[in-house]
């Protein structure tokens, strides 16, 4: 890399954290990634000097506040590769984004009879809104099995489709396996029934470009807090065609064009679906955030993460009874394990007292652990700000645990 890790580690204030005396080991990058000074600045700033409503003053702040903004959505559009900057819709995050879809697009296009696919490795926040919408419009939810190393059965996807599908949702990386799904082939398939297709995108942004043209998506889901942004704010891309017919979700102000009391006209793109006085300072920091990823580029945290994905695999698979859920040939530098006979919520509080954060549970993906006929596991999620001399003191901490509890 041309620029050091230490350099990089410089930009977290976080990891000069110490936890009971022990310098801080965060591996629990795909719950929420850590946040640049970069981006807390901008928060900051934005507070102290240009608080202020966004598109309705004429006073230099809200201009000021309102350009900012809207920079942020047109570095996103360029971030994904979309068509148009009105194109990506602000939200709170990937759950909201999806939600969207499914109250919108979905509540107008799903009917009974229909057939809308998800896969076995859903969040259930790309999970639970379509099953519900099939309970309520009584259209049938069809699921892509898992294989054993964790990779989807794309057979099994191809025999699902049929002129009765209307949908489908799928991660574009699993949360709790890692597994990088082909998102682009699932797609092509998809629309060869005329079916419009959602991807969560939540833990994807962070860790590779995407190019929702190329992909050809209809929709993508995704949120600032797991690509070194703040929490509270995320975003939609939406294909221009299929966002102009749908529906608003919420409905107030900004997203109105005019209103009477006998009939309301909607805003057009971007803003008839942002309703309401926006989270600004954050969508603004999601805007830093965005450029600190850009500056570092890809092939530095492609480097890193590919490095810790190999090592940590490697150094993890020495660990007698170690077992990791998950191989599949594409992944993200996720990795989730099971120690033989000690539950996972233990292992992890063990591991916390060395000042390792590590997640334990079902990382909201119930259907997945029932596949694998487990609760939960062991998840350590990796970003380019750690290194391999993190991952050997979490091989320390999990040998302890194993003495522990002997």
């Amino acid at each position: 890399m041309s620029i050091t890790i230490e350099q990089i580690r410089s930009d977290f204030p976080i990891l000069k954290k110490e936890i009971e005396g022990k310098p801080l080991v965060y591996f629990d990058n795909a719950a929420t990634t850590q946040k640049p000074r970069q981006v807390i600045d901008s928060v900051n700033e934005y507070y102290r000097l240009h608080n202020s409503n966004v598109h309705r003053g004429v006073h230099l702040l809200s201009r000021q506040a309102t350009i900012s903004f809207e920079e942020t959505r047109k570095k996103l559009a360029a971030f994904l590769n979309a068509a148009h900057d009105y194109e990506i819709i602000f939200t709170r995050g990937t759950t909201e984004s999806v939600n969207l879809v499914a109250y919108t697009y979905g509540e107008a296009n799903i009917h009974e009879g229909d057939e809308v696919i998800v896969s076995g490795l859903e969040h259930h926040s790309n999970l639970v809104p379509w099953q519900q919408l099939c309970f309520r419009k009584r259209a049938k939810l069809r699921v892509i099995p898992v294989l054993d190393n964790g990779e989807l059965d794309l057979a099994s996807y191809t025999a699902l489709l049929n002129e009765r599908t209307r949908l489908v949702a799928v991660n574009h990386i699993s949360n709790t396996l890692g597994t990088i799904n082909p998102v682009r082939e699932i797609t092509r398939l998809a629309h060869e029934y005329g079916a419009v297709v959602v991807i969560d995108g939540a833990q994807a942004l962070s860790h590779g470009p995407v190019d929702v043209r190329d992909i050809d998506c209809d929709f993508y889901a995704f949120s600032a807090h797991k690509t070194y942004g703040p929490m509270g704010i995320g975003g939609l891309y939406g294909k221009e065609e299929l966002l102009e017919k749908m529906p608003p979700f919420h409905f107030g102000g900004e997203m109105i064009e005019t209103v009477s009391f006998e009939k309301t006209v909607f805003n057009k793109l971007p803003y008839k679906f942002e309703a309401g006085t926006p989270n600004v300072a954050d969508a603004i920091a999601f805007g830093a955030a965005v450029d600190y990823i850009s500056n570092l580029g890809w092939d530095t945290i492609r480097q890193q993460e590919n490095l810790l994905l190999e090592y940590g695999t490697e150094k993890l698979l020495q660990v007698e009874g170690l077992k990791i859920i998950g191989t599949a040939s594409h992944k993200a530098s996720i990795i989730s394990f099971l120690l033989d006979n000690i539950h996972f919520y233990d292992a992890g509080s063990v591991i916390d007292h060395f000042g390792i954060a590590v997640r334990t549970g079902n990382h909201c993906t119930q259907p997945l652990m029932a596949r694998f006929g487990i609760q939960g596991t062991i998840r350590a999620s990796f970003s380019f700000y750690n290194t391999t001399a993190e991952i050997d003191r979490l091989v320390e901490a999990i040998n302890k645990v194993k003495e522990l509890f002997a």
